[in-house]
């Protein structure tokens, strides 16, 4: 079993038996795990962030109308299926990872309309490894009582990305 494997056998684990699950318990009867993609090596993206960003705050509107404030950390710059795209990572005061809010070409159609996260742990001063199959929809994916950051018009990507979660169909509203 791969790391990743392993990583979403026990999420979905969570998801199931932990009281701070996103899931109520309404959803946790029949849930059985989540939808992803295949893992694909391709949508592994290593490399150094452009810094050459407007530092300035970035105000991120979540699903619930409120306000979340982060840094702009750098640009990464990849090709998906041989498209040029570029992602904006985000800095938070109390997180020592970045934070990559995105949507793409399957938000909507195979993944949570509103966008999916990343997670970016590998940070070696600018240089970043992106990996996609950790792609993850926000909690209010699951259930509407969750607040989320909504990705910013920058890292709506025209691309699809096919890596990571699929959209959740028992969502509760």
């Amino acid at each position: 079993m791969s790391e990743l494997e392993e990583y979403r056998r026990e999420k979905d684990a969570f998801f199931k038996e932990d009281p701070h699950s996103p899931l109520n318990d309404d959803q946790k009867e029949p849930f059985d795990g989540l939808a992803y993609y295949p893992e694909d090596p391709s949508l592994v993206f290593e490399g150094d962030l452009d810094t050459d960003v407007d530092v300035d705050e970035v105000h991120m509107t979540t699903s619930t109308g409120d306000d979340q404030v982060y840094t702009r950390a750098g640009k990464l710059h990849f090709e998906v299926d041989g498209t040029p795209a570029e992602v904006t990572l985000y800095a938070s005061q109390d997180d020592p990872e970045l934070f990559l809010p995105f949507r793409d070409a399957t938000s909507g159609k195979e993944t949570y309309g509103a966008g999916r996260y990343v997670e970016v742990h590998d940070v070696d001063g600018d240089h970043v490894v992106v990996d996609f199959n950790t792609a993850y929809n926000p909690n209010c994916a699951y259930n509407s009582r969750w607040s989320c950051p909504l990705p910013p018009g920058e890292n709506w990507l025209s691309v699809p990305v096919r890596a990571g979660e699929k959209s959740f169909p028992g969502a509760a509203r």
